[in-house]
């Protein structure tokens, strides 16, 4: 496999046409899972290297972050070499948490979630491509290129952080099915475009819109005339000034794994409710009813379950706003000093709709907990960045855990959260594993 992947990479500079041919046509679905069983604290220490500091604290179940399985790399067309890739049919990718490190994430960096098989690029003509704005609460559907998209509505840019729902899935057990995102299924761009809520005024917006729709360009995995994905949001949403359709990312056309040429954009909220190859908005005066808008997907049980638990449909709630998160982007895990050094620690936060009051690191696995100093979002729904400095007791292997509250004082869980169906909302603290010599 290994060499294979080394083969492909050389035949993009030779030949991308074929190399692309050769990736779309690999069915491989990678098992990932990895799990420490049975260990005692010694054997832990010696797997380890080092012997845990504080290892009656360790949560009982939990591996530690310097054991977590390495990830091998796959290439992906106008994306970094370095993102893991979950599945190629339909393309999921995701970010190791290191390279998330800039303020804002690069667009070769960006994760990749797709549900069905992206237009061919070279199909794709920008200035021929069209949006329509359509359905029961408009009373006038309109229709626009995107040169006319541009030159009619005032364009401007924001800081949108984007996670998918399933980000973190790979740690609940039972296991839920899909793709088993570890963290890395999050990014924070500067997205351009012009506002939704200035379109939908346009086309007429009625008093009866409750939701709208979105329908893209990329065909369903079956080659039929099925539609592999069709989400929304509320109106509430749809109106908010930072809700985008959007054609650049970091000032750049957008990947063509991440919409090219035109996508809707809704920081804060599950990433499948931002459509990609937008073709056609629809104004209902209902909850949208298109393709994974029904229970299960995206939806999480309306009360708590216990793990494995069967919920049926009318149970299910729709996502809409994310928890509160965080993630630890300096150092990488695995990260050696010396006892005489400090650490800085660095990375962001994020809480859908609302910002991050406060984040904390601990080495004594939640027993004691340090401020870190914390910036203002950029913009609403823009990641923030948090920084602190560390300094460890004594040699042996630390894990530095991370903890965001939001506005209203929500913390992240210390370990994982509610079970669900599909392994959705997974926002317990991230941590990585850092080791300190003599």
């Amino acid at each position: 496999m290994r060499k294979n992947r080394v083969g492909l990479r050389a035949l993009y500079e030779s030949d991308p046409i074929e190399a692309d041919r050769r990736l779309w046509g690999r069915k491989s679905q990678a098992n990932r899972r990895g799990f420490l069983k049975d260990m005692g604290k010694l054997s832990i220490g010696a797997a380890l290297g080092a012997p845990m500091v504080f290892a009656d604290f360790f949560p009982e179940g939990m591996v530690p972050a310097g054991l977590l399985h390495s990830l091998e790399f796959f290439v992906l067309p106008g994306k970094d070499p370095a993102l893991i890739v979950l599945n190629d049919r339909p393309v999921n990718a995701e970010t190791p948490p290191h390279l998330l490190d800039p303020e804002v994430t690069p667009a070769p960096l960006f994760f990749v979630r797709n549900n069905g098989v992206p237009p061919e690029l070279d199909a794709i003509n920008p200035d021929n491509w069209t949006l329509t704005i359509e359905g029961e609460a408009v009373s006038r559907p309109v229709t626009y290129t995107l040169p006319e998209l541009k030159s009619k509505f005032e364009v401007v840019t924001h800081h949108l952080t984007l996670e998918c729902a399933g980000n973190g899935r790979k740690e609940f057990n039972p296991p839920a099915s899909g793709n088993q995102w570890s963290v890395g299924a999050v990014g924070c761009g500067s997205w351009t475009g012009v506002r939704l809520a200035d379109l939908l005024r346009a086309s007429g917006l009625r008093n009866n819109a409750v939701y709208i729709g979105y329908y893209g360009m990329d065909k369903h995995l079956n080659g039929g005339d099925q539609v592999p994905i069709s989400r929304g949001v509320p109106i509430r949403k749809a109106l908010e000034p930072e809700s985008l359709i959007a054609w650049d990312l970091n000032g750049e056309p957008l990947p063509w794994l991440n919409g090219y040429p035109l996508r809707l954009v809704f920081g804060g909220w599950p990433a499948s409710c931002s459509g990609k190859w937008l073709s056609r908005v629809v104004v209902r005066d209902k909850i949208h009813d298109g393709p994974k808008m029904e229970a299960p997907s995206y939806r999480m049980p309306c009360k708590p379950v216990a793990p494995g638990e069967k919920v049926a449909d009318e149970e299910m709630c729709i996502i809409e706003s994310m928890p509160v998160k965080s993630l630890i982007t300096y150092p990488r895990t695995g990260a050696t000093l010396r006892k005489s050094q400090s650490l800085e620690v660095r990375g962001h936060a994020w809480a859908g709709d609302l910002d991050v009051r406060e984040v904390y690191t601990s080495i004594d696995f939640g027993m004691t907990w340090q401020s870190c100093a914390l910036t203002k979002p950029v913009n609403p729904l823009a990641w923030q960045h948090f920084v602190t400095k560390i300094s460890f007791p004594q040699e042996g292997y630390y894990e530095v855990w991370a903890r965001a509250v939001d506005r209203e004082g929500r913390s992240q869980p210390v370990i994982l959260p509610g079970w669900n169906p599909k392994g959705y909302l997974n926002n317990a603290c991230h941590r990585i594993a850092v080791k300190v010599t003599a």
